[in-house]
């Protein structure tokens, strides 16, 4: 019995077999959408004709007509369609029912081959089925120019590709062209800062990458990111093969085939785009926003600062002044107290600023600056806190318990930056909300702990050089050992008159057998390039630099971890990545990525060996840190077979019984 229903269930499930097999086959040649749920369209759409004909040649009119075999439209059309060479007035682009409508608006140029890329942005209407990448050409003179150039276009200063910005060719080499005439051809990158320019004719040429932000393809503008290169190359092809995948669904590949291709060269173009420096000087904003301060930010910073005169208060020395390193922001903190008080200052402040040649003058604007909140609303909140005390205290006399007849005056809350566990080459420091007006240096103290004594210990302590709210420690700490921050009430006391209170804070220093050694030899430079190699977080962001000596970068107590490394050549030796100045012919500092993650461990010395430029660039960057990603190709969605699927499973459950 229990045979003859293995049987039964045998033949059953071979039926169905059969069943699927000959739904399967139904889905490979159905393509007919229906509203029902019948089978989907999954054919992209294909060109049948245009006007003039694609390729055509001695072509003069301005409009042209691409028909298709089914009702298409086109998707982010300002973006994805690049017409070259570059037009000054916005050409019509629509689509309609089956065609595409182009009306180009600038004169033709003679004996020029013009090329409508629309890259993936053709769908059909009803399904999104992506045509893949199409382009359109026709040629004003008697031939058509077919060579394509390709390549990228990365951040200079962290190799990100950069998605978006116009890439150009010029004929014309001189060194000043990218000032004064459009690009001749352009392609624009995608989210790999990929770009292919097509449509090139026969020359030698130079490329350029431009953010574009007056659509003239043009570099007029500092503001604009760019690139250039003073390399030349001249456009070839040769024969090649390449791999194809065969998908069978967005998950599964059904198979991989060799296809012949006409290879364009070069491909790997790489340009490295940069800003400018900012040297136009203007004053982008100024405000109050505490009653203390004047705040002022200036777009591009100056030695020579800005003269203030009081028009209803006196100015002179009436400010502590508090300077960016760049000197573009400029925090003005008022010392007397009944200026802080007083609602509105009105003032002329005289500063230098560039006109329309980028040339200083001294300019003088009337300001009128207010606090975000008045002094009135502000005694008020003073009042309602003293209030608030005044209850507290009552309470405390009624139960008889300890109470205070005078509200304290808060103190100078100073910012103690020293961790309890610290590496043996960190650095603490202390920083005031407010500008010091005194430091007594008798009162602050430093103790080690050896054997089981408490010591005083050596440092130096010293005013920052970048922010005067801020003094730095400098100490020879010991390894293992323990030490003792404390600091003696009203060793600070602030420009309003507030003291420090007590601070004691307990450090013990970490030993090497907690951290890692890592030393990196840099080659593919020459032995005179001055190399500084900066480990990078997980997240790529800067923790530890080190500046090579005999192209050997040392990293010591080196937290335990995974790390990524970045390089820069540091040509005027200041130890920090320049950028360019197309005017001055100067690049940007050259950066580099190891191509790996390195994984730190304790007690660990490893020693690795770095070659800058053995990979091209375009692939240096690890993706784990990089930011922009590559953008998701289009596919066919091929949705027959999970639909033949469905139906298959459902005919077998109805002919068999069996419940799949």
């Amino acid at each position: 019995m229990q045979n003859t229903d293995r049987h039964h269930r045998s033949g059953r499930l071979a039926a169905a077999l059969l069943v699927a097999h000959l739904v399967l086959l139904l889905a490979a040649c159905a393509r007919m959408g229906s509203p029902d749920g019948g089978w989907y369209d999954d054919t992209p759409p294909r060109v049948v004709g245009s006007v003039p004909l694609d390729r055509s040649t001695n072509v003069r009119a301005r409009k042209i007509a691409i028909y298709f075999n089914e009702f298409i439209k086109l998707q982010d059309a300002q973006n994805k369609v690049i017409i070259s060479p570059p037009q000054l007035e916005q050409p019509e682009i629509k689509d309609g029912g089956k065609r595409i409508l182009v009306e180009l608006k600038d004169s033709l140029k003679d004996n020029t081959t013009y090329t409508i890329d629309f890259g993936d942005a053709i769908v059909d209407n009803n399904e999104g089925n992506p045509m893949g990448n199409y382009a359109y050409s026709f040629s004003t003179g008697a031939q058509i120019d077919t060579f394509q150039v390709s390549g990228y276009v990365l951040n200079a200063e962290d190799l990100e590709p950069i998605k978006g910005i116009l890439v150009g060719l010029y004929d014309d080499l001189s060194d000043t062209v990218f000032r004064h005439k459009p690009m001749i051809r352009i392609s624009r990158t995608d989210g790999s800062g990929h770009f292919t320019v097509k449509g090139v004719a026969p020359g030698k040429y130079r490329a350029y990458a431009l953010m574009d932000a007056d659509g003239d393809f043009v570099y007029n503008q500092k503001s604009e990111q760019l690139a250039f290169s003073h390399a030349t190359f001249e456009p070839s092809w040769k024969p090649d093969t390449r791999q194809d995948t065969i998908w069978r669904d967005s998950l599964h590949i059904d198979n991989i085939v060799r296809v012949p291709y006409t290879h364009f060269l070069p491909d790997d173009i790489t340009l490295m785009a940069f800003t400018a420096v900012q040297t136009d000087r203007y004053l982008l904003k100024n405000e109050r926003k505490e009653p203390e301060r004047l705040d002022f930010y200036f777009s591009y910073g100056n030695a020579e600062l800005p003269v203030i005169r009081g028009l209803n208060f006196e100015a002179d020395s009436a400010f502590v002044l508090e300077a960016s390193e760049r000197q573009d922001t400029l925090l003005y903190w008022l010392c007397d107290t009944a200026l802080v008080n007083q609602d509105t200052l009105r003032m002329e402040v005289q500063y230098l600023m560039t006109d329309t040649a980028g040339v200083l003058f001294n300019k003088t604007d009337t300001l009128e600056l207010l606090p975000k909140m008045s002094y009135e609303k502000r005694l008020k909140e003073q009042a309602k806190e003293h209030e608030k005390w005044q209850k507290e205290q009552d309470k405390k006399k009624k139960r008889g318990e300890p109470y205070d007849s005078v509200m304290a005056v808060k103190p100078l809350e100073v910012k103690v930056n020293a961790p309890s566990a610290l590496a043996p080459d960190q650095r603490i420091w202390l920083e005031s909300p407010t500008p010091i007006e005194s430091v007594d240096t008798a009162g602050i103290h430093l103790y080690s702990m050896i054997d089981s004594t408490w010591y005083e210990a050596p440092f130096t302590f010293r005013q920052s050089a970048a922010n005067i709210r801020r003094y730095e420690f400098d100490v020879d700490w010991r390894e293992g050992v323990e030490y003792s921050l404390e600091i003696d009430s009203a060793a600070f006391r602030s420009i309003y008159g507030l003291e420090s209170k007590h601070i004691k804070q307990g450090i013990k220093v970490r030993t090497s057998d907690d951290f890692c050694t890592l030393s990196v030899t840099v080659s593919g430079v020459s032995d005179t390039a001055k190399v500084v190699v900066q480990l990078l977080s997980a997240q790529g962001s800067p923790v530890k630099v080190s500046r090579a000596v005999n192209h050997v970068a040392d990293f010591f107590y080196v937290t335990p971890g995974k790390y990524y490394m970045r390089a820069f050549i540091d040509f005027n030796g200041n130890g920090k990545w320049d950028t360019g100045d197309y005017d001055s012919n100067l690049q940007a500092e050259p950066v580099y990525y190891y191509t790996k993650e390195t994984e730190c461990k304790e007690k660990w010395d490893i020693d690795l060996k770095w070659n800058l430029t053995e990979t091209p660039r375009f692939r240096q960057k690890p993706a784990e840190i990089t930011k922009q990603k590559a953008d998701k190709q289009a596919q066919l969605r091929n949705r027959n077979a999970q639909r033949a699927k469905e139906l298959g499973i459902k005919m077998i459950e109805e002919k068999t019984g069996v419940k799949l």
